[in-house]
């Protein structure tokens, strides 16, 4: 009888338990189930009153027109069910982009990627009067298309060439008719200004509807690059099944010819084209094109190749007659973001530049003669995004890492430069979308520890309601055993401060010393410590007993120009650096295991897994995920922008090079990549390989056929990070 008591007693204690009990993180919750997923706004769009916003709904069938002050649902302003007029039968849509007078809405569906930016679709003209919708072009799928400031007409690329489509008419014509795949582009960059400038329409309309402004790209001397396509699977290509495809593309690697890019204006009534006169055009960029708000003044901004000085040239369109409003010289080079932050104010008087004159990035304001006007923000601190300037209140908008490298706020600056105040009072990870007119702003919270709230802000910056506040995601989280991110920093041997986190193991234990996986990507301006919420394979390695470590070493951004540029000419050799002195720094912790540490990277990160196992002999394993091997293999823009030709600094290519550390190689080294990546190229990794293989050393290898450099498709994500986990928990 009482061996039943406890019997019984027992098992009421194991129930309570298990009732109790949370469950540990899976691979599946990461890869496949998206279990860790906040919630987002959906193709949020501002309309032009500046009092509501819309987005997509039910799955691309609606869009909603919703007051950003009370939340309420004011008018569906689409809904596929209620198209009176559908001739293509649309069941859905991915996107839209209403006319300038919203009276109409362009639509698209059937997304075919190209690659990074770009991509083609089908494009419809929704007229929301008599709810119709009408095929944009009959001839083949679209790219970029873009309404006229009167919403009169659209402008649009199809294979390489311009069009022009007359809404009221129905009417289509060429603009160009010189495209040719592989030779000229019209309208849209080519493969490398896509992929490092950053963008993917190069052409736009002046603010008077009258006149088209375009670049083209004449890449006939560009060197082809070509890859094998297979069956496969996703997609399936049948017409592969017995021999393989060649993909063929241009690729220009550093060293060798980019594109010759020319500016011309096409004017509508005349239907003639006019060259803008900007100077030598030999070796130069031409990385975007910005009307001022008057019609007669194109902004063209030009780099030279090395990249270390930018110039700001306002055209005329009808004499082609252009002069140089803004110089703008660096002893390094000018970094990418500054491409987008060059703004010509309503007033017509003033345009603003976000550039690092004095070490950190901070807002200048211009007369439009160029003489700069004033810095409007200043301080050790940097710039990170710049939202634009209501005239009515005369004030900038803007993002910045004021408090820490690790966050951000916004803020607003009087037109004096006088008055910083700051909008965003909650610590952690802030960043906007303003309304026009600059009335509210949304939003967009979170912390290490908090979930992301998506919040409506009047622009003064009084939170008005909440939107999205992720109380489904919190309510999941508190279901798991989650390792949290912890914040540190350290000082390495060269007295260089670093800021990192760790994920301590579920259960960590001080007494135990545990194996490290050290994670990065190192890039330049790159930043992975941030405050900011995330819950991905880091926190499921965690669980299963592993220290993971990440520190942005130098190189990175949002600590000044000298941090972020000293790893000009000699890309790896610092960031190496600090990722081995991070590795013998973890090995002095008690809690650590210093015989067993890893590190692992995408991309830069491969890479500098890959010449960290070279350099030191501090790291058990390395895995290197689409790794550049040595940047003579890569793209101009990039790799000379920190790098300068190869021609001109050699030993900044091949003395931090991985193929020409493979003798070296300790520790035991994972080598992985897409067969079709057309951004670091699969040739990478092979030709690694073999330097690998001549020097003697072991290694494993693993390839993905007909994958891009973001290898997915199917199962494609869950078998990489499976593998890799096995690898982890097999080797180290």
């Amino acid at each position: 009888m009482q061996k039943g008591i406890i019997v019984f007693l027992f098992l009421i204690l194991i129930g309570q338990f298990s009732v109790g009990q949370k469950s540990q993180i899976t691979l599946e919750d990461v890869t496949r189930n998206h279990t860790f997923s906040a919630a987002t706004i959906e193709g949020l769009r501002s309309m032009k009153d500046g009092l509501h916003y819309t987005t997509l709904e039910d799955n691309g069938t609606k869009i909603v027109k919703y007051s950003y002050k009370t939340g309420e649902a004011v008018e569906v302003l689409f809904e596929i069910e209620r198209i009176k007029r559908n001739p293509s039968e649309v069941k859905r849509i991915t996107g839209y982009e209403f006319s300038p007078d919203e009276s109409k809405i362009l639509v698209y569906n059937d997304v075919e990627r190209v690659y990074r930016r770009s991509f083609l679709a089908n494009y419809y003209v929704y007229d929301r009067k008599y709810r119709e919708l009408i095929p944009l072009a009959e001839e083949g799928k679209q790219q970029v298309p873009a309404f006229s400031p009167d919403g009169y007409m659209i402008a649009y690329v199809r294979d390489n060439n311009i069009y022009l489509k007359k809404l009221r008419f129905g009417t289509t014509s060429a603009i160009t008719d010189d495209g040719e795949m592989n030779k000229i582009i019209n309208g849209i960059p080519d493969w490398v200004y896509e992929e490092e400038f950053g963008y993917n329409r190069a052409f736009e309309w002046s603010p008077n509807s009258e006149d088209l402004a375009y670049v083209k790209f004449d890449e006939s001397e560009v060197k082809e690059f070509s890859f094998p396509l297979y069956k496969g699977s996703h997609p399936t290509r049948e017409e592969y099944a017995l021999y393989p495809g060649d993909y063929k593309f241009k690729y220009p690697k550093a060293g060798e010819d980019n594109s010759k890019v020319s500016v011309h204006v096409f004017n509508v009534k005349n239907r003639t084209t006019k060259t803008m006169d900007i100077g030598d055009m030999k070796d130069v960029y031409v990385p975007r094109l910005r009307w001022s708000t008057d019609p007669d003044k194109l902004g063209i901004l030009k780099m030279n190749r090395r990249q270390d000085q930018l110039e700001l040239f306002v055209a005329n369109p009808a004499s082609g007659v252009a002069n140089a409003l803004l110089t703008v010289r660096e002893d390094q080079y000018i970094t990418e973001n500054v491409l987008d932050n060059i703004r010509f104010l309503p007033d017509g008087k003033h345009f603003v530049y976000v550039g690092q004159d004095d070490g950190y990035n901070h807002i200048y304001l211009y007369s439009m003669a160029g003489i700069q006007v004033r810095q409007l923000t200043k301080g050790e601190w940097d710039v990170t995004d710049y939202y634009g300037y209501d005239a009515d209140e005369e004030l900038f908008y803007f993002q910045a890492a004021k408090e820490s490298p690790l966050q951000r706020e916004v803020y607003a600056v009087d037109f004096e430069g006088e008055e910083l105040v700051r909008l965003t009072p909650e610590e952690g990870f802030n960043s906007a979308d303003f309304s026009e007119h600059f009335r509210f702003f949304v939003n967009t919270w979170s912390s290490a520890d908090s979930v992301p709230v998506i919040s409506v802000y009047e622009a003064d910056g009084d939170r008005v309601r909440v939107i999205e506040d992720n109380s489904e995601l919190s309510k999941r989280l508190a279901n798991y055993d989650l390792p949290q991110k912890e914040f540190f920093n350290f000082s390495t041997s060269e007295g260089v401060l670093l800021n990192g986190y760790m994920i301590k193991p579920t259960d960590f234990d001080e007494q135990t010393r545990y194996p490290v996986l050290m994670s990065q990507y190192s890039g330049p301006n790159s930043q992975e410590v941030q405050d900011k919420y995330g819950v991905n394979w880091e926190q499921y390695l965690a669980s299963n007993g592993y220290l993971v470590v990440c520190v942005d070493g130098r190189g990175t951004g949002a600590r000044g120009e000298a941090f972020q540029k000293s790893t000009y000419m000699q890309l790896g050799r610092l960031e190496s650096n600090d990722q081995i002195e991070t590795a013998r720094y973890l090995g002095t912790l008690s809690y650590v295991n210093p015989d067993r540490i890893g590190i692992w990277g995408w991309s830069f990160g491969g890479y500098m897994s890959s010449i960290c196992l070279s350099r030191s002999d501090l790291f058990k394993i390395g895995i290197a995920v689409a790794p550049v091997t040595n940047w003579r293999y890569y793209d101009t823009i990039y790799t000379e922008r920190f790098m300068r030709k190869p021609q001109v600094n050699p030993g900044g290519y091949d003395d931090n090079s991985p193929i020409n550390m493979a003798k070296n190689l300790s520790g035991r080294l994972f080598l992985i990549h897409g067969s079709a990546d057309d951004n670091v190229h699969f040739q990478n990794t092979m030709e690694y390989a073999e330097q690998l293989i001549q020097a003697g050393k072991q290694f494993d290898m693993f390839v993905y056929p007909n994958r891009n450099h973001s290898i997915y498709g199917g199962n494609t994500r869950h078998h990489l990070y499976t593998m890799m986990s096995q690898y982890i928990f097999d080797n180290l």
